[in-house]
Formats: C-alpha cells, structure tokens, sequence
C-alpha cells in the first residue's frame, strides 16, 4: 500500500476550538499510520460569500483555486466542523460551495471533490456532538463524489473531551477515532492505487 495524501481542515477557525482539537488528534492518528497529513486552516483562504453575480463578474477567487488544487493533490479528507443549528457553519458550506466551482487550473483539469475518500466528525458541547451536522456533511460530499467512509466521530461534552495535549480522554470515543482514520487510510491507499 502506498502512503495516502490527506488533507485535514476544520469547518472552525475560532481560537480554542474543540473541533480543531479534535482535528489534532486525527492529525496524529493518520500520521501514526504513515499518511501524507498535510494540516490548513480555512483563515488562511478567506472566501466572499458565495454569488454567481461575483464569480461571473470577477471569476473564481484566488483562494478557491488554491483550496482546490490542494484537494486534487490528495487521496482523501478528514474533515471535522460544528454543528450550527443541526447543520454546517456557513464558513464550511461556503468553502464547499466555492471550491466545487473549480473545475480547471489554466488548462489542466481540477477534481476537488470526485475520486476522493472523505472521513467526517464533529465536537459539540451538547450530548449529541454535532450528529445532525454529520447528516448534512455527508449528503453533501457524497453528491459532490466524495466516498464518505461510514465510521464518522461524534464527541459530545466536547469542553471535557480531551486532556491537556488535545487527546480525547473517553476510550470509547477515541477507538471510534482510531476506526475512522484506520479505514480512511485504507481506502485512500487503495483510491491510490487504482
């Protein structure tokens, strides 16, 4: 099996956010699997909200562009975001939206989102840790072309989740965090290869 490339990013750019932290910890376990992890944060690449009057009069941002030929280079995602009134934060649905605008770099094509393997969670301080965001994530991707693998992470009481180095502290959730970036290595290794 060859090393998969994965780009792992977070739907949250606030300082102290648990599902960066969570992020963290799924950054070490890809690593720890020998996965090509490469870790952004969408503060860097800041988008206007997305209007087809602004892309047919400006064209696709510069960010956009950037954010999709980084997808393109990878095998897979780990992606992790809040859940903001059962569904994605606006910063995340507007970094999907801009990116699945992008189909060429110059003359080369672009796939961001199509061939590629995706694992998905989430952090919340309430009980269900984000599930139903999981839910709309997941149709999302999945519409995009995105094989979204079916071990997903949910951390509920995220505020007391995780220790003093960002590790998730309940055994239970941290093995559903282990699954799920075992079979993202797995399948982006196999998406490789084909």
């Amino acid at each position: 099996m060859s090393n998969p490339k994965i780009l792992a990013f977070s739907g949250s750019i606030r300082s102290d956010s648990v599902n960066t932290q969570l992020l963290g910890s799924a950054v070490r376990e890809l690593s720890a699997l020998d996965c090509e992890v490469t870790q952004i944060s969408l503060a860097d690449y800041p988008l206007p909200i997305y209007d087809g009057d602004l892309e047919a009069e400006k064209g696709i941002p510069e960010n956009a562009l950037k954010l999709a030929k980084l997808m393109d280079a990878s095998d897979g995602f780990f992606i992790v975001c809040p859940e903001y009134n059962g569904s994605l934060t606006p910063l995340m649905k507007n970094t999907i939206d801009w990116v699945s605008r992008v189909s060429k770099d110059g003359e080369k094509p672009v796939s961001p989102y199509r061939g590629k393997v995706g694992a998905i969670a989430a952090a919340s301080p309430g009980g269900m840790g984000g599930i139903s965001m999981l839910y709309h994530m997941r149709d999302i991707l999945v519409r995009l072309g995105v094989l979204v693998i079916s071990e997903q992470v949910a951390v509920g009481s995220a505020g007391n989740a995780f220790d003093e180095l960002d590790n998730l502290t309940d055994e239970r959730t941290a093995g559903f965090l282990k699954l799920a970036c075992k079979s993202l290595a797995e399948k982006s290794s196999l998406m490789r290869t084909r």
